[in-house]
């Protein structure tokens, strides 16, 4: 099993009479990309400032990697190692306006102890992985939205953090440029970073988390990898199976197993609806290779957190809205929560 690189322990928060955060767990390992839903109010913000370290629970643990986070927070030398394993993205970010974007992440480089040439060298790799490299010799104030979100994650990096905690990262960025933001994040976690990232875009986590979880009035609803939330829900995801030609021996092979419960043909591609187990799966591919079948394409049809969530919560409780996500128009025309 992966390690873990962040796990909250029954976390309390409270602001006066108000209770923000009422026992939330969860975990996090490494090269695993969690998302972290809910409405406005919900306490993400909370929860992700206390898993910072900005921010001190009233009750709770914030172990990073082992460590009780906010015990370490007391003693400086402690503090500063187990600080240096996160890396954060602020909701609301700042660049220095009238530094250059090389100048910007060569004072941060220096922050962490690092001078010289290892600094310049992991600016610029960290510059190229997020899309400035030929951005270094900007001013931070002539670069749009996007480019400066990508150069406070770039600054975020600078560490190499193996937590990476980003708050509404994409708010308010167009559909292009945040579907190239979330590819960056696809890139850290395949290469084992451990990512907690809160947001309203359901749609786009989606495709990228490999676990999530939803809170609702300081409460975890629910938590888990995508496919036991899909399963908990009970969302159809059907099997797409490609063939090439006449799919005459595809569907011979799909009449034969018992755990197809439907087929939709169009052309090449048949959509079924499958109960079968990961196991099941692999043996129906194996009889359709098997029995001459030329199978180019096999995959289950990618689950929607949209619905999986309002299944699981209803879409208002008490005349609240429990997931209120930004639509793409919304998001185009700058027209966001």
């Amino acid at each position: 099993m992966a390690k873990t690189i962040l796990e909250l322990k029954n976390l309390k928060k409270s602001y006066g009479t108000e209770t923000v955060l009422n026992g939330l767990s969860l975990t996090i390992r490494e090269g695993e990309l969690y998302g972290f839903v809910g409405a406005n109010g919900a306490g993400k913000t909370t929860t992700i400032r206390i898993a910072a370290g900005l921010l001190a629970p009233d009750e709770g643990t914030v172990l990073v990697e082992g460590e009780d986070l906010w015990k370490a927070r007391s003693k400086p030398k402690t503090s500063a190692a187990i600080m240096k394993k996160i890396g954060y993205v602020p909701d609301f970010f700042g660049v220095y306006e009238n530094f250059r974007v090389s100048e910007y992440m060569e004072f941060f480089a220096s922050c962490y102890g690092l001078s010289g040439l290892r600094a310049r060298r992991r600016c610029e790799m960290l510059l190229d992985q997020t899309g400035l490299y030929d951005k270094a010799e900007y001013y931070a104030s002539s670069l749009s939205r996007g480019m400066k979100q990508r150069l406070c994650l770039a600054r975020a990096l600078i560490h190499d953090p193996d937590l990476l905690i980003l708050d509404e990262p994409a708010s308010g960025l167009d559909p292009l440029t945040r579907s190239q933001y979330f590819e960056i994040l696809k890139e850290l976690k395949n290469q084992g970073k451990a990512l907690l990232i809160s947001s309203h875009i359901l749609s786009e986590l989606s495709g990228i988390c490999s676990s999530a979880g939803m809170i609702d009035n300081g409460t975890m609803i629910v938590s888990g990898t995508m496919e036991e939330i899909f399963e908990s829900v009970d969302i159809s995801r059907p099997i797409l199976i490609q063939v090439i030609g006449d799919p005459t021996g595809a569907l011979a092979v799909l009449r034969e197993d018992p755990n197809v419960e439907s087929v939709m043909v169009d052309g090449e591609m048949l959509k079924i609806e499958y109960i079968g187990t990961r196991a099941d799966e692999e043996m129906l591919l194996r009889m359709m290779v098997r029995g001459g079948v030329h199978v180019t394409g096999f995959m289950r049809q990618q689950g929607d957190l949209e619905t999986a969530f309002l299944q699981l919560a209803g879409k208002k409780a008490d005349g609240k809205v429990l997931i209120d996500y930004e639509m793409e128009s919304d998001i185009a025309e700058g027209n966001y929560h």
